[in-house]
């Protein structure tokens, strides 16, 4: 599959919205994303095709710390890796950006998720009780510590 790995923006906003809304049980809207955007409060990369977007993360920056907010792969296409390659590339920009932790909150039941998160180093130092409006589920929450963090040795590069 040929992509890229670019920065997203207000160009990308219907595809955000749609991949949101088909990935999340409470999504964003447009709104929220353009407000985020035009404002820098945070930051989306992603990996777009020929076809469209194919996967995204957006995350906040502040004081040398970064929260991934969402992170998202089109259904058809996930266990394929797209997840797995876009988040080591987030977490390669955030170390030369000088961030030195990553935090990030998972659902209780999302065990894939899980399962990469602490494959890549992310460690459970909390819980946030009743944290999603939707159906009040637990959600964890996991940190990584970027700073320290040596590169992914078997990352492979984007469309490889």
């Amino acid at each position: 599959m040929d992509y890229s790995f670019e920065q997203l923006g207000e160009k990308d906003l219907p595809e955000l919205v749609a991949l949101e809304k088909q990935c999340f049980s409470h999504p964003w809207g447009e709104k929220e994303f353009r407000l985020g955007l035009e404002r820098k409060i945070f930051y989306v990369f992603g990996f777009t095709s020929p076809d469209g977007l194919l996967a995204y993360c957006s995350l906040h920056m502040v004081a040398g710390e970064a929260e991934i907010l969402n992170i998202a792969v089109r259904s058809d296409l996930r266990r394929q890796g797209l997840g797995e390659r876009l988040l080591r590339l987030i977490v390669q920009i955030s170390k030369k950006m000088n961030i030195q932790s990553m935090y990030l909150e998972v659902r209780v039941s999302n065990l894939p998720a899980q399962a990469l998160y602490r494959k890549l180093g992310f460690e459970q130092v909390g819980m946030r009780k009743k944290y999603y409006p939707d159906t009040g589920e637990d959600a964890l929450v996991l940190r990584l510590d970027v700073e320290n963090r040596e590169s992914f040795p078997s990352a492979k590069e984007p469309g490889a």
